[in-house]
């Protein structure tokens, strides 16, 4: 019983540092405005304030894998060892985010400033769109199968197999595709609610994020909708224990619906969800539609978490498979079967204190970055530009 209790708890850790992640995808969002903006002062204003935020969703992207890799090594074994034609994309796209940012502006850059803005677009695009993908394979599932007996296997020792394409078939899934884009829009859209929050600039700069706010919300929206109906939808696999016969122990059973009796029999997970949803569609009408009202992007942030928390609630809890397979549904992955022993769990336990200070530096570093929002003659004064 102490291991199910430590299960849920590193569960719900993950489905924190999930909801925070993807809160700061707004850099990610921001970024592919860049080329929009023909003006220099103001994509220059733009790039800074994205600067001053880039090292904290990078932070979060660390923690958030590394505390996966900690708790449910078999999940981070699977999908990350596995499927690295996806994961290298991203990982590629982060690793030329922190090039540009370095190197953007350096003395002698032969490459030219719109060079590494083009890395950023690329960043912005690939790697929110990706990071939906990885998590849409939650839900729809992901071509893998486990067997533990191939650790004795002294040629290839993979517990994991992979099929032959190795997470290209996911990206080109467009369910997963679905999700992904569903992430792009939302990024985007919280990037102009930040802007219209973060920039004080006497111009066209804010009428014209008032109007990418409604723009991309209506796109974000359209994709939310299709994502949640193939959600609700979508059928899954259950973990049953002590069954007879068909139904022997730690097997799993096919479920139509699932997710949507999860909502059901999770109330909590239902009213996130909700209420979530109501924040960020206000957070749009406010953004689109009330000129004064810069208060957006915290209406949003919040919504979205509540939003990303309850997905991965129903997605893991009520012994659900929160990696199914489609190959093998038996090789599906639960929070049950993929986590790390009950010593590791305990020890790793009194480490996720170290979450709190996370969360207490991006709080700190951001109320230091923002006391008082950018402007134009800040970014044309002395000191560091991005």
């Amino acid at each position: 019983m102490q291991l199910q209790y430590l299960q849920a708890y590193w569960w719900l850790l993950i489905s924190v540092l999930g909801a925070v992640l993807v809160f700061m995808l707004f850099v990610q969002g921001g970024q592919t405005m860049l080329l929009s903006q023909k003006d220099s002062l103001r994509r220059s204003l733009m790039i800074n304030s994205l600067g001053r935020k880039w090292e904290l969703t990078f932070t979060t992207l660390v923690v958030f894998g590394g505390a996966f890799f900690a708790s449910f090594p078999l999940f981070y074994s699977t999908s990350f060892g596995g499927a690295y034609v996806l994961w290298m994309l991203i990982l590629f796209s982060f690793v030329i985010q922190a090039v540009s940012y370095e190197y953007r502006r350096k003395p002698g850059n032969l490459y030219g400033s719109s060079t590494y803005d083009v890395f950023l677009f690329v960043n912005g695009c690939v790697g929110t769109i990706l990071l939906g993908v990885a998590v849409a394979m939650m839900f729809f599932g992901a071509e893998f199968t486990v067997n533990k007996v191939n650790i004795l296997d002294s040629a290839s020792p993979v517990i994991s197999r992979w099929s032959p394409t190795r997470g290209l078939e996911a990206i080109v899934c467009w369910k997963n595709l679905v999700l992904g884009l569903a992430v792009l829009f939302l990024a985007r859209t919280q990037a102009s609610l930040y802007f219209l929050n973060n920039i004080s600039e006497d111009g066209s700069l804010s009428d014209k994020n008032r109007k990418s706010v409604l723009v991309n919300g209506v796109i974000f929206v359209v994709f939310f909708l299709i994502f949640v109906a193939l959600l609700l939808t979508a059928g899954g696999y259950r973990a049953v224990e002590g069954g007879k016969g068909a139904l022997a122990l730690n097997t799993f059973v096919y479920e139509p619906n699932i997710y949507l009796h999860n909502y059901l029999n999770m109330w909590w997970a239902a009213a996130a969800f909700l209420i979530g949803t109501l924040m960020v569609v206000y957070a749009i009408i406010i953004g689109a539609f009330r000129k004064r009202n810069i208060s957006g992007i915290w209406w949003s942030g919040i919504g979205t978490a509540l939003v990303v928390l309850s997905l991965f609630w129903v997605a893991g809890y009520g012994n659900t498979a929160y990696y199914p397979s489609l190959l093998d549904y038996q090789s599906s992955l639960t929070i049950a079967n993929s986590s790390s022993t009950l010593f590791t769990l305990k020890t790793m336990t009194w480490v996720s204190i170290l979450i709190v200070p996370v969360i207490a530096y991006i709080v700190c570093v951001w109320y230091k970055m923002d006391r008082a929002p950018l402007t134009p003659t800040e970014i044309e004064g002395p000191g560091h530009k991005y």
